[in-house]
């Protein structure tokens, strides 16, 4: 165990200090300093096995770093027993007991904790309003459903008033339309009783949704933190990019640069494009562009595109709000076209097997290095 890492000079609610997890040979965690704040709601996202719900365990206090330290509000908590730490979790399976109501679920922790009896049974109804399930107390598990079982799970993780509450895929076994609800409703509580809530995640959709800050982990390591909105816009990497959302990725070499406008020479593109980009670049360096179907559209009289190419309409995806096309170059690179679905079906002009030109500004892209 190293214990050399020092105590963060400001403190965040959470700060992660170079902390591994080693099982085995395999590097679950691999290194990551973090940094979360009072009141955020900050997810943990990446694909499986990417070491986020590890890293959830290790600040639950279920699993112990095999290196660095993690300190909550100011303490080293490293080596604290989960009873002893200013945190709840709210587990995937939820975890209710079968054999309890809903109302002794929720009262466990607290029970567990020798709160009196009058003042445990003020807090269970307070969290049965809380999550709008006043009418179930006396039910058991079995008899919810899964959305109704979710808001128990909840409660009772809340039920404690946790300085930090830990959320583990909590959304994972509900269907689309309820998730969807729930996301909301999660942010909703959150604002309003003010507990930073740390959630891991697989779906992008959902931590771009309701998160303030988002940790996109890769292989054990930190790919980015930062806002949905400047993930999206400005990821920091090829994966990072194709991660979050839909992207066109564009290889290439610099070939010029004047000014903050970058060109790249990219076969796959079929010539040069035209990039936005205030830092200076190396000509010959190896770079992506990367465009986003949403920031392309089709080039009008009088349109002054710096970015355009033309190509074949193979496949057409139609999802009710907008249309996806993938339009194959002369390359025999597919690019995603996104066009919203304002006009009746009938009107709609594109079709299969259509040339179609495509453009997009030079500050609708971005450019990552290789």
């Amino acid at each position: 165990m190293n214990n050399t890492v020092a105590k963060p000079e400001q403190e965040a609610l959470v700060s992660i200090r170079n902390v591994t997890k080693v099982f085995g040979s395999t590097y679950a965690v691999d290194n990551v300093s973090l940094d979360i704040e009072e009141k955020e709601f900050f997810s943990l996202l990446g694909s499986s096995g990417c070491g986020k719900t590890t890293l959830l365990r290790m600040l639950a206090g279920f699993e112990t770093p095999s290196e660095g330290r993690i300190f909550i509000d100011g303490k080293d908590v490293t080596d604290l027993p989960p009873y002893e730490r200013q945190v709840n979790m709210m587990f995937q399976s939820y975890a209710l007991f079968p054999h309890m109501s809903v109302a002794d679920n929720i009262a466990y922790g607290v029970k567990q904790d020798r709160m009196a009896k009058a003042q445990r049974d003020e807090r269970v109804r307070e969290m049965l309003a809380l999550v709008q399930i006043e009418k179930l107390g006396h039910r058991k598990p079995h008899q919810l459903s899964g959305g109704q079982r979710q808001r128990v799970a909840l409660a009772r993780a809340l039920a404690k008033l946790p300085k930090i509450l830990l959320l583990d895929e909590p959304l994972g076994a509900l269907d689309r339309k309820l998730r969807e609800q729930t996301q909301f409703e999660l942010v909703n509580l959150q604002e309003r009783l003010g507990i930073t809530f740390i959630v891991v995640t697989h779906d992008q959709e959902e931590a771009m949704t309701m998160s303030s800050r988002i940790a996109l982990m890769r292989e054990g390591r930190i790919e980015q933190v930062d806002s949905p909105r400047r993930m999206y816009e400005f990821p920091l990497s090829r994966y990072a990019a194709s991660f979050i959302g839909n992207v066109n990725l564009f290889d290439g070499i610099v070939c010029r640069q004047q000014g903050d406008q970058v060109w790249v020479d990219s076969d796959e593109a079929g010539g040069q494009l035209c990039v936005r980009h205030s830092q200076p670049m190396t000509i010959g360096m190896p770079v992506t562009v990367a465009v986003r179907p949403e920031k392309i559209r089709q080039p009008q009289a009088g349109d002054e595109l710096p970015n355009t190419m033309s190509g074949v309409i193979r496949e057409i995806a139609y999802l009710g709000d907008e249309s996806i096309y993938h339009v194959e170059l002369a390359s025999g690179k597919r690019v995603k076209y996104t066009q919203p679905n304002v006009q009746a079906l009938a009107e709609l002009p594109l079709t299969w097997g259509q040339t179609i030109a495509l453009g997009w500004h030079a500050d609708r892209c971005g450019l990552l290095a290789l």
